[in-house]
C-alpha cells in the first residue's frame, strides 16, 4: 500500500517574495536538521485531498492559518527514496505578515530566501551528496549559509523547471497573486 505526503511551497505575497524552508528539529528520528519545506504524512480522511493535507501541515508546523494562503499550483509527486512515501508539493501564496509560531517538536527554524535567488540560472544544480559512505546523486541549492540537497533539493528542480518553462502557468498564477 502507498503511503502518501504533501508539501507546501511558501512563497510570501509581498516583495521580495520569499520562499519559507523549514530546518526540521534536531531531536527526530529521520531527517534531523535537514532543510525542507513544511509538510508531511496525508491522514486517512485527507486521502481524497493531498492539499488539504499540506495547509495542515503548514499549520501545525509554522503557525500560517490556511486562510491566509492560496494554493496557485501543484507539481507532479516525487517518490521518497528513504521512506518510500510518494510526496506531492504545492505553491501556495501567503498573505500578510507576521512570524511564525513554530511547533519546537518538529521545526527547529525557518528560513527565507527571495524567489529571484531560487529561479536564478544555475541556483539549483545538480550533485552529489555524501552521506557516511554513501554518493547520493541529488539536486543541491545554497543561500546564506543554508544547504539544500534530497527531496528538498528535487522539489526545487521541479519547482524552477516549471517557473522557468515557456508560457509558463505556474509563473503566471504567481504574478497574479505577488504584490510588488
Amino acid at each position: 500500500m502507498e503511503r502518501y505526503a504533501a508539501v507546501l511551497i511558501p512563497i510570501e505575497a509581498a516583495a521580495p517574495h520569499h520562499v519559507v524552508f523549514i530546518e526540521r528539529a534536531l531531536h527526530l528520528r529521520r531527517h534531523a536538521g535537514e532543510i525542507a519545506f513544511p509538510g508531511g504524512a496525508v491522514e486517512a480522511d485527507e486521502l481524497a485531498d493531498h492539499e488539504r493535507a499540506a495547509l495542515r501541515e503548514v499549520r501545525e508546523e509554522i503557525g500560517v492559518d490556511p486562510g491566509r494562503i492560496t494554493v496557485v499550483g501543484c507539481l507532479p509527486a516525487v517518490r521518497q527514496r528513504t521512506n518510500g512515501f510518494v510526496v506531492t508539493p504545492y505553491i501556495g501564496v501567503v498573505s500578510g505578515e507576521g512570524p511564525f509560531d513554530l511547533d519546537p517538536g518538529e521545526v527547529a527554524a525557518t528560513y527565507r530566501v527571495p524567489l529571484e535567488a531560487i529561479v536564478a540560472p544555475g541556483a539549483v544544480r545538480p550533485g552529489i551528496e555524501i552521506v557516511g559512505e554513501r554518493r547520493i546523486e541529488t539536486f543541491h541549492f545554497d543561500y546564506d549559509g543554508m544547504h539544500v540537497w534530497g527531496l528538498t533539493g528535487t522539489i526545487l528542480s521541479l519547482f524552477v523547471e516549471h517557473y522557468r518553462a515557456g508560457s509558463s502557468p505556474l509563473r503566471a498564477a504567481l504574478a497574479e497573486r505577488l504584490v510588488s
